[in-house]
């Protein structure tokens, strides 16, 4: 649902996706350097600096991550040397990138070229003067950026992928009951696992709690799910539209989807009160418009 224009890349639901990747432990490499819990806080280190090998004019890509992330084995965070049982390639970063499971990308740095044990967040542009999220009423006449901390986490989030928006769904003439299967992901950072998934066909009126694929992310560790979990919701539409149906022939629908993930976080209804002026960490329930038509 569009709400008011933003500065940012028309990413839609797309700018997700799940691969296996293989690598060294962070922590490993950061232990064999010396650097452990107890030299951190000896030295008063609290973030570790990634910067890549890729420059513009003025400078390298460049994000840190919090130092307790990064020497935690649990938050599995990798210096990655292959994606999918294949080296990797030159789009995702070859030779080695960083992956930081359950956290925005942007903090996913490739073509790693330098590492930096440091008391201080990176001050590089992408760190210090993008991906943040401010309150609605700041735009970029009055933003303030270190007003605001680099996102990290992501939030809780989830979509529709099936049927896909303005789709067709044929239902027979006469028909009472018009049933519709509904597929798509959810997904929370930091290792969150999936709770819970529900669809609506009539604005939020009544729910269906889609069934969490067991192959598919349902069954990760408790707070180390760090993949997409897939889900599959199957159930009559309501009443009101087979009845549109009849009486003129079709009508819209719109499909809503929203998760609920092992904290009991849950999404915000609306865009609007997340509004921010690059259209980061929008998580609001995922609106898909379908027809349903009549068939002969």
């Amino acid at each position: 649902m569009q709400h008011k224009p933003i500065k940012g890349l028309a990413w839609d639901v797309g700018a997700i996706s799940t691969a296996e990747w293989r690598g060294v432990r962070l922590s490993d490499v950061l232990a064999y350097c010396g650097v452990t819990n107890d030299t951190a806080a000896a030295n008063k280190l609290q973030h570790i600096q990634f910067e890549g090998l890729d420059h513009d004019a003025t400078t390298c890509y460049g994000a840190s991550i919090p130092i307790s992330v990064a020497l935690n084995p649990n938050r599995d965070v990798l210096l990655a040397f292959e994606m999918n049982g294949e080296p990797l390639t030159r789009d995702h970063g070859f030779p080695v990138r960083a992956i930081v499971p359950g956290t925005v990308a942007a903090r996913n740095v490739k073509w790693l070229g330098r590492i930096i044990a440091s008391p201080n967040e990176s001050q590089n542009h992408w760190q210090q003067r993008d991906y943040k999220s401010f309150s609605p009423e700041i735009d970029w006449h009055n933003v303030e950026w270190r007003s605001a901390p680099a996102i990290q986490e992501m939030p809780l989030q989830s979509a529709i992928t099936s049927p896909g928006p303005n789709t067709k769904l044929a239902a027979k003439q006469g028909t009472s009951e018009i049933e519709i299967t509904v597929r798509g992901y959810a997904w929370s950072g930091g290792g969150r696992n999936i709770a819970r998934v529900d669809v609506s066909a009539d604005d939020g009126l009544s729910w269906h709690t889609a069934e969490l694929n067991p192959d598919a992310g349902a069954n990760q560790p408790y707070n180390k799910a760090w993949a997409w979990t897939l889900w599959e919701s199957t159930f009559v539409l309501p009443p009101a539209v087979a009845a549109a149906v009849a009486a003129k022939g079709e009508t819209e629908v719109s499909l809503l989807c929203r998760a609920v993930d092992a904290s009991y976080n849950s999404q915000p209804e609306r865009g609007e009160s997340i509004w921010n002026l690059r259209g980061v960490v929008n998580n609001a329930w995922h609106r898909v418009p379908i027809r349903v038509v009549a068939s002969e």
